[in-house]
């Protein structure tokens, strides 16, 4: 294993699979990608470096009611796994990949109720994805397991 690359900065960006993005949009039918940029928005509306509407998704509201999709860089999770679970208590559904690091204080504080039923907080649904992803026009798999968090208001 690697893992230099496994914990290295080098790149931040990891490009959703076209095919495992489809898979999801063809459920969730996204309006909004909340963390792009113009080379790899997912949606004809994002926000992030560039966009029209805004330069950081973290300090505008997201749009009420609209599906969002979040593929945020990882080296941020914490913060926009902490945007999508705010934004969702206030009606904004949004669907995000991440690593699947269910030792981290952000999955702990957002994402997983410890007491009293070791479960997915409420309006959050966990899926784990099997193997490991390619991103992007990667040759090799990700050094990290990945997973799927659906945040419903």
């Amino acid at each position: 294993m690697n893992s230099a690359l496994m914990f290295s900065k080098a790149s931040d960006e990891w490009a959703t699979p076209q095919e495992f993005y489809d898979k999801l949009d063809a459920e969730f039918n996204f309006d909004v990608d909340a963390a792009a940029t113009a080379e790899n928005a997912k949606c004809l509306h994002w926000l992030g470096p560039g966009s029209g509407l805004s330069l950081d998704a973290l300090t505008v509201p997201w749009c009420h009611g609209l599906w969002h999709w979040l593929n945020p860089p990882y080296s941020r999770c914490k913060e926009f796994i902490a945007k999508a679970a705010k934004e969702r208590v206030l009606g904004v559904p949004t669907v995000a990949l991440v690593p699947a690091r269910t030792d981290t204080k952000w999955f702990h504080e957002y994402l997983w109720d410890e007491r009293p039923n070791r479960r997915e907080r409420d309006g959050i649904e966990l899926r784990f994805v099997r193997g490991r992803l390619k991103f992007g026009d990667g040759k090799n798999s990700a050094p990290f397991p990945s997973m799927v968090v659906v945040f419903r208001p």
